[in-house]
């Protein structure tokens, strides 16, 4: 079961995914509306620290082409892309892409299902970002599909156990382990919610 720690802002932060050796790494670009944001510069100065096995992924929100090439040219093995862009656009992507879904925009699916330059998906409640949970049981009338699934959305130490018997190849968590009183990761919850996945 793969993790993904997503929403690094700070470079201390790279010290708690090397130690815990998980999968992926997401860094919020371009979204000036989320407390996680970042510039390419400061995603640069974090990702040259995090360990060279761990992917890292930009994280946006229907990125324009000019943002596009700047995360490609940043060195990201991975753009999540939440929303829509135009298709050739999104087409001429270089990078394998992480396509986003909420529960609200299911049917496009199968269409991004068939692109060669989508890698996997990101299964989210209909807020990204909000820590909220959505049915799960709607990933269980998801088509067959060899790309890669991820479960986002209100995963914490607690309830992520509840998720690992469901039809994914990995979680993907962001305000469940950050600090209740004040911004960043929580060493402690990821330390948690790694244990809960890698003890299944």
């Amino acid at each position: 079961m793969k993790i993904k720690i997503c929403g690094l802002t700070k470079e201390s932060e790279t010290k708690y995914v090397n130690e815990r050796k998980v999968d992926f790494t997401g860094f919020v670009l371009f979204f000036p509306k989320s407390k996680r944001n970042n510039t390419i510069e400061n995603a640069k100065k974090i990702m040259r620290l995090v360990d060279p096995t761990i992917k890292k992924v930009a994280v946006t929100v229907k990125p324009s082409q000019e943002q596009i090439q700047a995360i490609e040219e940043a060195g990201f093995d991975y753009i999540q892309i939440h929303g829509e862009i135009e298709e050739t656009l999104f087409d001429a992507i270089q990078i394998p892409v992480l396509k986003a879904f909420n529960v609200s925009d299911m049917d496009a699916f199968n269409k991004y299902n068939q692109k060669k330059n989508v890698a996997g998906f990101v299964l989210d409640a209909p807020s990204p970002g909000s820590g909220k949970t959505f049915d799960w049981n709607l990933i269980k009338e998801l088509p067959q599909t060899n790309k890669m699934i991820l479960l986002a959305g209100g995963l914490t130490p607690e309830n992520v156990k509840d998720a690992l018997s469901l039809p994914i190849d990995g979680v993907d968590v962001s305000s469940g382990v950050e600090y209740t009183d004040k911004p960043g990761k929580d060493p402690e919850k990821i330390v948690r919610f790694v244990q809960a996945v890698r003890s299944v």
